[in-house]
């Protein structure tokens, strides 16, 4: 048995019979020592279910309202509003309804419906955040069970990667407008996200060391990317306009640049291509130069392989290039033709970050 304080809330933490209780008991650190204290004492003695009351009923909406309020300050303004849309869909199924009377059957006839309006993707991250409301409903003392515990996640779904090669980012960035070029190509050399790249400021890029250094990153965690010459050599002719190296006259960061990049792609004749999928052209056309999947990954900041490994299919012609070396080691005789034709992996990356230079 625990107690622990989370914001101004002191809560209590135990088992009971292979199920894990936690209970809101307010500001008061004693009053969370006693009620502990007591709940020992209530299971010694085989009283504890005989004593425990049931939640007050509070409805989905309620629910979801103070739900938000927690949250937003501790997310960032687009992964809150992401939240907020998900939230809003959640509302037309559940809003009426009672927390506490809400069911798995409910939550998983939900989920078949949605799969047929929606992707799985979109239908899991619903879900999910299900989930994440039901349990934090448990810590608060508003619930006893989460009903959405053993409902599982959709599989089959298909992670989309698309690309372009270095000559179609080429023939992008020459019909970038003049604000928007840089942005792209310093998106396609660092695979950063939109988000990263628009809050971008000057103290973060050491052109000395030739690193960007990130701390508000989408799982928190400190990335320093190493930067090329073309990168160098962009950021330091932009003028000096403010803290933020993208922005407008007044020197605000921009907000967004989905007009101008569609603009560029409509000019371009490129289909089906978002700004984020710049970020997968940078690790797609690393992988197929034969940079490993474990850097590709530690160069995008994610934490598991998971991720990175949607960008496996694309290393066989590299592994073929790996094996091909032991024909130089098997027929000597051959090794000049074979290193001119296979090139070791230095010299494969090295050409393969040139390519978008």
């Amino acid at each position: 048995m625990s107690i622990y304080q989370r914001g101004e809330n002191w809560y209590i933490d135990f088992s009971f019979k292979g199920q894990r209780i936690r209970e809101s008991i307010g500001p008061s650190r004693k009053s969370a020592e006693k009620v502990i204290a007591k709940r020992k004492t209530e299971i010694v003695e085989n009283k504890y279910l005989d004593v425990r009351k049931e939640p007050e009923p509070i409805e989905f909406h309620s629910f979801a309202v103070d739900y938000l309020k927690s949250v937003k300050p501790k997310r960032k303004k687009e992964n809150y509003r992401r939240t907020v849309s998900l939230m809003r869909q959640l509302s037309k199924a559940f809003d009426s309804k009672n927390l506490h009377k809400i069911t798995q059957k409910e939550i998983e006839e939900y989920q078949g419906n949605r799969r047929e309006k929606v992707k799985p993707a979109t239908v899991n991250r619903e879900i999910a955040l299900l989930k994440t409301m039901f349990t934090k409903a448990i810590e608060w003392g508003k619930l006893r069970e989460n009903p959405a515990k053993k409902v599982k996640l959709l599989e089959g779904e298909i992670k989309r990667v698309r690309f372009l090669i270095p000559s179609e980012i080429q023939n992008l960035l020459s019909n970038c407008a003049e604000h928007l070029k840089p942005i792209v190509t310093v998106a396609v050399h660092t695979g950063m996200r939109k988000s990263e790249l628009l809050n971008l400021k000057r103290e973060q890029v050491n052109f000395e060391q030739g690193f960007i250094t990130l701390t508000e990153t989408k799982n928190n965690e400190r990335r320093d990317i190493p930067i090329d010459e073309t990168v160098k050599a962009t950021l330091e002719s932009m003028k000096s306009n403010g803290s933020y190296f993208f922005a407008d006259k007044n020197g605000k960061p921009f907000g967004d640049v989905k007009t101008g990049f569609s603009m560029a792609l409509k000019r371009t004749g490129i289909k089906d291509f978002r700004f984020h999928d710049l970020r997968h052209s940078f690790a797609s056309n690393l992988v197929m130069a034969g940079v490993e999947l474990n850097v590709v990954g530690e160069l995008l900041g994610h934490k598991t392989s998971v991720m990175t490994k949607r960008y496996s299919h694309l290393s066989p012609v590299y592994k073929k290039r790996v094996v091909s070396i032991l024909d130089s080691i098997m027929n000597p005789k051959e090794s000049e033709i074979n290193m001119a034709q296979n090139p070791p992996q230095s010299e494969l990356v090295q050409k393969g970050i040139s390519l978008m230079s």
